[in-house]
């Protein structure tokens, strides 16, 4: 450490106690093989067939084909697309590129047909491989439309790919060395606030950022960890993806999110971890044969990607019998910055996303000056490190926007710190709405909402405004079983708790926020929702 605790101002200094791995993703493939080659590295499963299992040794010769494979096609620092759901291929993909120099370009698989040609475009990719279907999308058409569009572009169904690539014969091959510091993948933006960008992430970045991520929240050894989050995120390739590779553990990985599946899962396999974000965790506790499973075996459960409640990390724990670790950051940061511990205390566990991990800095900055702001301040929260991205592919303007000249690259997340170096987020820097002057932050009125016993839900949005530039409004989520507000009921809460400004002048009601795959809220398709009159008002 080179400052002294407790802290008095809104610094974290880089903890230095933990080496940074100075590691490929494909060297963290071999080692893990060579270590534990009969091991189950990955159980692949979904609903409607029996599970697929690869042992460490299994999981290196399939990627090892895979390079190969490649190699014969494509050059070192090439990008490769990837549009799939959670299926076994993408992840010999991941490795396959890994090992072939190649750089893994991650998109959803739920993208349409505009969505996907961007993606390709923006990332420069020479090749997507992609699955025939996902819910009832016929991708491989999709993929026939796009690509007359995009000249140069090899298309890689991933039909027959297996059979494909163990045809041929790597030994043959030669695998070109890979720095550690070199790109090894492009992951989109989360674009809650717009269209998506393309964030260029180190090897080195994301497998030493998920072997602290498992260290932090206590997952032992060879761990067995059950998730759905999507590979294409962050979450999926590389928390739960490369932290097994760093554990040598098993990761269960679910085609699809299904309750009764990952439940499942977490019996059959005796599961040490679950991850998941809040919607799943909530869906999982709804269930209605949830005493039925043994999820006994369970250690740790893992969450983040929205905000966390504090009453969902206490049911957890006691219905699971489990300890509860909170992670919060950003694609651009590879992707964890902050994270409790099941060791930290309620308190901290419920309120706040823990301490910074190892060998990063941490900083509170005031928006409008960019100094430290004093422990306990709201600012922005600011990281500099091992694991910032490389920078926006072929974006310097929005890059410089965000990794400013000393290194901090700066999240848009509002938060503050306190005397120990724990983050509590606060708010959204790009939420904040500005009405007549006065700025107003939309995460402060949803929760005097959220204390109303009929709101599941509330989410505040800025809508253009003639006379005040911009006015506040909110979309309410109500309990089907409650009685409905009215929207007196609801001004008088806010008024009884906020200034009058802050209190919103339009009230809408949706069963059907939007959401991206990572259950993040999209704030602008609400806004654009209401500019078309597609939300229906309160009182309606």
């Amino acid at each position: 450490m080179s400052a002294p605790f407790p802290l008095t101002r809104s610094l974290y200094p880089a903890d230095t106690s933990r080496p940074v791995l100075d590691l490929s993703v494909g060297d963290l493939l071999r080692q893990a093989a060579a270590e534990v080659p009969d091991r189950t590295a990955l159980i692949s499963i979904a609903p409607d067939r029996g599970p697929s299992t690869w042992s460490y040794a299994e999981l290196l010769r399939d990627a090892g084909h895979a390079a190969a494979w490649l190699l014969e096609r494509f050059e070192p620092g090439d990008h490769i697309a990837v549009w799939a759901p959670n299926i076994p291929e993408w992840i010999v993909l991941q490795y396959g590129t890994a090992l072939a120099g190649m750089v893994l370009v991650t998109t959803n698989p739920a993208l349409r047909e505009q969505e996907l040609e961007y993606a390709l475009r923006q990332s420069r990719s020479v090749a997507v491989a992609y699955a025939e279907s996902f819910r009832g999308t016929d991708m491989a058409a999709l993929v026939a439309d796009v690509l007359p569009n995009l000249p140069g572009i090899t298309a890689i169904p991933f039909t027959t790919w297996f059979q494909d690539i163990r045809a041929v014969d790597p030994s043959g091959v030669s695998f070109p060395d890979v720095a550690p510091g070199l790109p090894t993948q492009i992951q989109f933006t989360s674009g809650t606030t717009g269209r998506p960008k393309a964030a260029v992430l180190r090897h080195r970045s994301m497998v030493t950022n998920s072997d602290y991520i498992r260290t932090r929240c206590g997952s032992p050894g060879g761990a067995v960890w059950v998730s759905a989050m999507p590979l294409f995120h962050t979450a999926g390739c590389g928390m739960a993806g490369l932290g097994n590779l760093v554990q040598r553990g098993t990761l269960v990985l679910a085609q699809i999110f299904d309750p009764a599946l990952m439940l499942s899962a977490v019996t059959a396999y005796e599961a040490d971890v679950l991850i998941g974000v809040p919607a799943m965790l909530k869906a999982l506790l709804a269930h209605r044969d949830l005493g039925s499973f043994d999820y006994s075996s369970l250690q740790v459960i893992v969450s983040g990607g929205d905000a966390v409640p504090a009453d969902l990390v206490e049911t957890c724990e006691k219905t699971f019998g489990a300890g509860f670790s909170t992670v919060y950051g950003q694609t651009e940061l590879s992707p964890i910055v902050t994270q409790t511990s099941p060791q930290d205390s309620a308190q901290d566990n419920r309120s706040t996303t823990g301490r910074p991990l190892w060998n990063v800095e941490v900083a509170i900055l005031d928006a409008a000056t960019g100094t430290v702001t004093p422990v306990g301040v709201e600012g922005e929260i600011c990281a500099r490190g091992y694991q910032t991205m490389i920078g926006y592919l072929d974006m310097p303007e929005e890059t410089a926007a965000t990794i400013d000249g000393d290194g901090w690259l700066h999240t848009g997340d509002l938060g503050s710190m306190d005397e120990r170096g724990y983050v509590t987020v606060t708010g959204r820097l790009k939420d904040m709405i500005i009405r007549g002057g006065e700025n107003i932050y939309p995460a402060e009125i949803e929760a005097v909402l959220l204390d109303h016993p009929a709101i599941i839900n509330a989410v505040v949005v800025g809508v253009k405004d003639e006379e005040w530039g911009e006015r506040v409004a909110a979309i309410v989520e109500l309990d089907p079983d409650g009685a409905v507000p009215s929207e007196q009921e609801l001004h008088d809460l806010v008024r009884a708790s906020l200034a009058p400004h802050k209190t919103p002048k339009a009230w809408y009601v949706s069963s059907d926020l939007p959401r991206n795959a990572m259950g993040k809220l999209q704030k602008f398709r609400l806004q654009d929702r209401i500019a078309a009159n597609a939300l229906r008002c309160l009182g309606d």
